[in-house]
């Protein structure tokens, strides 16, 4: 079965965090990721998938986002997660960032 969905998180800070985990027995496809800046001024954010299973890596590191910006980075690219893959994220400003991310689950 194939369920296409959004998941969303919002004012990410300085801690990274979970925005996403496979779920068992599923295999998803990410088909876009946008970052929207919340804050007064500007951030840099961070996105990457931690794995139980290899290792864990960033899509986009420190990647700087303007005041009253955001970023839709995927530009057409896709990317495959496994079981128990998590997307995660941080910022390096205080409750500053907001994130949607598409997926489309597939098990």
């Amino acid at each position: 079965m194939n369920n296409f969905k959004l998941k969303t998180k919002a004012s990410v800070g300085v801690t990274t965090v979970g925005i996403y985990t496979v779920p068992p027995l599923t295999t998803t496809t990410v088909l876009g990721i946008t970052l929207a800046n919340i804050s007064g001024s500007g951030i840099n954010a961070t996105v990457g998938i931690a794995r139980t299973s290899a290792d864990d890596v960033s899509i986009i590191r420190n990647v700087p986002i303007p005041q009253g910006s955001s970023l839709e980075f995927m530009g057409g690219n896709k990317i495959v997660l496994e079981p128990d893959d998590q997307v995660t994220v941080k910022s390096d400003v205080l409750s500053s960032l907001d994130i949607s991310l598409s997926i489309l689950e597939m098990s």
